[in-house]
């Protein structure tokens, strides 16, 4: 697969195919997902509960997610990049914005970024885009205003919000975004917002009518031990095993089983005698 673009996301929903794209937050998860074959790569804020142990996505710094960012960077080679600024690092003004976005060009090695909502985030976007980076929006469910006002509950089911949620994201299109997120957005409403939308978007919960899909790695994999929202699916429940093997290694360690023989270094006996003589002399 060639390494994927802004051009060539373009290109897959003109042809109609469907985009993939996870989150990873390390090296060894960007080196699985590369070689899983998808298209997009988010180091998402998300990274705060799942990685960093915050209770929300809001606390996460520039300098967390960077170093998190340049570590997938190092593991990627097909997929494309996305970066997500953090709350509070782009909101006051267009020049904060854009340096940041900058940062997580040169520093992190991402390929575009992310940011969210409408309203004055569109003439943020618009900063990024006319500085030379593409932009990714994001709309429906925010995470980042969600936290604050604590309600994670779906946009768009009323005609009214569903309006709410498209007007945002025509801003954001017409702002020069290549690609949209929508979270937990009513399918129908999706669907019915679709065809006036010209650049990919990328659902995560909903429904099927978008280009394509986003889910987090420790979701998609089991690993998070939080609840779960709705559209998630299990691919596998890894955090079992994961808690078994551990355990397992520490019945072992305790119990004098491991390391065994197989697991050391060998000594000869010449020399073995004659550390034990030099040691004497100590």
């Amino acid at each position: 697969m060639a390494r994927r673009t802004v051009s060539s996301l373009a290109a897959l929903k003109a042809a109609g195919e469907r985009i993939v794209m996870v989150t990873a937050y390390d090296h060894p998860s960007a080196q699985i997902a590369d070689a899983a074959g998808v298209d997009v790569v988010l180091v998402g804020d998300s990274a705060a509960m799942t990685v960093l142990g915050y209770d929300s996505t809001v606390p996460v710094t520039v300098d967390e997610m960077l170093m998190l960012t340049a570590a997938v960077r190092r593991g990627l080679s097909t997929p494309l990049l996305v970066g997500d600024l953090p709350f509070g690092s782009y909101e006051t003004s267009d020049e904060q914005a854009v340096a940041t976005a900058q940062r997580f060009v040169k520093e992190g090695g991402c390929d575009a970024v992310k940011i969210e909502r409408g309203g004055t985030t569109v003439q943020r976007a618009r900063a990024i885009v006319e500085a030379g980076i593409p932009v990714m929006g994001h709309v429906g469910l925010t995470p980042q205003t969600a936290a604050i006002t604590g309600s994670f509950r779906a946009r768009g089911r009323t005609a009214n919000e569903a309006l709410a949620v498209f007007e945002s994201a025509l801003a954001l299109q017409d702002a020069g975004c290549f690609s949209l997120v929508f979270e937990a957005v009513p399918a129908a409403a999706t669907a019915a917002m679709m065809p006036e939308l010209h650049v990919p978007v990328i659902g995560i919960g909903a429904g099927d009518a978008t280009d394509g899909q986003v889910l987090v790695w420790h979701d998609l994999l089991g690993i998070y031990g939080g609840p779960a929202a709705r559209f998630v699916k299990r691919y596998a429940d890894l955090r079992q095993p994961m808690t078994d093997a551990v355990a397992a290694y520490a019945d072992e360690v305790r119990s004098g089983a491991y390391p065994a023989p197989e697991h050391t270094y060998g000594m000869s006996e010449d020399e073995a005698s004659r550390l034990r003589a030099l040691l004497a002399d100590i």
